[in-house]
């Protein structure tokens, strides 16, 4: 688990303006975008738990892009059968 320091630091980053907005998940090689997706899923309790509400706004508008962007390029992706809830309707 990262210090309180260290998560001072990445939220400060994420309040900072990017240069250029950053890339935009669409224009990400399917690497990048995996190492994305696995980035932003690590540091989300630290950025709700101690973020400011900009940062987290940004945390979560980031995810949001990140993993829209997944799902449009892998619509088809393998489910685990083992995590399906019961349907209630049946």
């Amino acid at each position: 688990m990262r210090d309180y320091d260290e998560v001072v630091e990445v939220v400060y980053a994420w309040q900072q303006p990017e240069p250029a907005g950053g890339v935009p998940a669409r224009d990400l090689p399917d690497e990048d975008l995996l190492r994305e997706l696995a980035a932003i899923h690590r540091t989300r309790h630290d950025t709700l738990r101690h973020g400011s509400d900009q940062a987290l706004a940004h945390h979560t508008a980031r995810m949001i892009e990140l993993e829209a962007d997944y799902l449009r390029r892998h619509p088809t992706r393998e489910i685990d059968s083992a995590r399906l809830r019961p349907d209630p309707a049946a």
